[in-house]
């Protein structure tokens, strides 16, 4: 199995922190490996970056509220977010919720799903074929049925070459999709790329939203990926209440050195200059998606 790097471990606040009850709308947990073994078959198993050390980060960034997003490292054994969303909250406001990775729908029965409603699991997200997680069309019919008795959305992450093409797939459903990673459409093709020419048009159907986060990768510049700042604008433009931010930290399968996570958010500032976008953006959008506590 391939080694990835770690995240930055020395995060800066930005300048100047965002509004209150601002929300990571992806990050993801690992290990320690005797406590969370990685499920046979995994394509990935990324450093140790704990519930402990995130809340350390969104604690220097600014940011309170966030949603752990289930790796395929772990598959439909979901312990390591049970444990990271008990952890977090506490005894007080649920402030993190999470969103499970798509093979739990299949692999696991009612009382397990109605567990991780419990604990604030509202979503399910499909993975990218290259990840080891793949359905039958029978399953995946299955999974959709049972994402929309849960009252869940459904998560969608892209292909590296965009996800135009996936789509299909996804385009009639009548619960809310969330689109990661700006569908990592092309930045330098503009409105001439299929995947955002796609996510425009389903922005029309009102239940599609976007991610706006994986800058690093998406950009073909690199830093300060001054090129990604176009297709953010873009999908802003589009749908501004539908769209949140995520900082995707620690940066799973990453072959070059992780961004500093107080950059990822002075790029959102870039992407959003005006104060009353970003507080859609970070605050009032992911709280009416993700279903937050009122403040």
């Amino acid at each position: 199995m391939p080694e990835y790097l770690p995240f930055d471990p020395h995060p800066r606040a930005p300048v100047p922190l965002p509004p209150a009850l601002s929300c990571d709308s992806q990050f993801h947990v690992f290990g320690p490996r005797a406590q969370y073994p990685v499920r046979e078959g995994a394509a990935y198993e990324m450093p140790n970056a704990t519930w402990q050390v995130a809340r350390q980060l969104h604690a220097t960034l600014g940011i309170q509220r966030g949603v752990i997003v289930q790796a395929t490292t772990y598959g439909a054994d979901h312990t390591v977010v049970l444990d990271a969303l008990a952890g977090l909250n506490g005894d007080g406001p649920r402030r993190y919720m999470a969103c499970a990775n798509a093979a739990v729908l299949i692999e696991r029965d009612d009382a397990y799903l109605q567990q991780l409603h419990d604990a604030g699991v509202r979503g399910a997200r499909f993975t990218r074929g290259g990840l080891g997680i793949s359905f039958s069309a029978a399953e995946q019919a299955r999974a959709f049925a049972r994402v929309k008795e849960l009252g869940w959305y459904i998560k969608v992450q892209p292909e590296p070459s965009g996800m135009a093409e996936q789509l299909d797939a996804f385009e009639a459903l009548d619960v809310p999709v969330l689109l990661d990673h700006m569908g990592r459409a092309d930045p330098t093709l503009g409105d001439a790329d299929p995947t955002l020419a796609r996510i425009l048009e389903l922005f029309q159907r009102g239940n599609f939203w976007v991610m706006l986060s994986l800058s690093e990768k998406i950009s073909r510049a690199g830093a300060p990926w001054d090129d990604v700042v176009p297709l953010a604008q873009r999908l802003i433009a589009a749908a501004p209440d539908r769209c949140v931010w995520g900082s995707d930290w620690p940066h799973p399968v990453s072959v070059k050195q992780p961004p500093n996570e107080g950059a990822l958010l002075e790029l959102l500032y870039r992407f959003a200059p005006d104060a009353a976008t970003r507080q859609r953006i970070l605050v009032d959008n992911p709280a009416r998606f993700f279903g937050f506590d009122p403040a």
